[in-house]
């Protein structure tokens, strides 16, 4: 007969020690927080919106008990501040991985600042935007017609902070009110927009009485002054 060879007694003893640390995951040393209870104040505070997030604790973190409810607050999109409100309470950074999908417009094309968006250059699709810096938009719509404050690639998600005010915007073919200042006169003359612009860009006017075409800067609503 063959006889059955034990594993060394210190190997059974590692292997009972991991199943132990294993089984006592989440849980809380006598006097400490649970970190089960952490993470789900910190997935409260990132979620919302159908958000998936999935938080993160360093396994040798120790915080003491609580005796009131834990509370959070969302630092950004990534990260969320989890708190004891007691009164020698603490206060724990988290981060986390988080996911939101939605349906936003997107450039099939690229856009030159200050040019026109084309309904042609939009598509909606699903994107993940809780990296995101802006709240994009959901109907093309809402883009088609505006006016693009800065160059954006094809694939970005536009949000309203790409698009210029309507107040500020200049299409070409717009008139305006061209303003000439030298030695200290102002002479203002009516003239045509030969581009787009927003407000605080460069663009370039056709004097009407001259003929003259000329670069000024968008001042203001209509208002296009000569560069000197």
């Amino acid at each position: 007969m063959h006889q059955i060879r034990r594993p060394p007694l210190l190997l059974r003893f590692l292997v009972a020690s991991m199943l132990l640390a294993a089984a006592l995951v989440g849980r809380a040393a006598p006097g400490f927080t649970p970190v089960a209870d952490i993470l789900k104040a910190a997935e409260t505070a990132l979620g919302g919106a159908g958000a998936q997030v999935e938080a993160t604790v360093d396994a040798a973190v120790r915080m003491p008990a609580c005796g009131q409810p834990l509370s959070a607050v969302a630092l950004g999109p990534r990260m969320a501040e989890v708190r004891c409100p007691d009164p020698s309470g603490w206060r724990l950074t988290v981060p986390a991985r988080v996911r939101r999908e939605a349906d936003v417009v997107v450039l099939t094309a690229p856009v030159r600042g200050g040019m026109a968006i084309d309904a042609s250059q939009l598509a909606v699709q699903r994107r993940d935007i809780a990296g995101g810096s802006g709240v994009g938009m959901a109907d093309p719509s809402q883009v088609a017609g505006r006016i693009a404050r800065r160059a954006l690639p094809a694939g970005a998600v536009v949000t309203a902070g790409d698009l210029a005010d309507g107040a500020g915007a200049l299409k070409r073919g717009d008139p305006v009110v061209i303003v000439s200042r030298a030695g200290g006169i102002e002479v203002r003359m009516g003239g045509r927009a030969l581009g787009n612009a927003v407000s605080g860009a460069v663009v370039a006017v056709e004097n009407l009485a001259s003929r003259r075409i000329v670069r000024g800067r968008l001042v203001a609503d209509g208002v296009v002054e000569v560069l000197q």
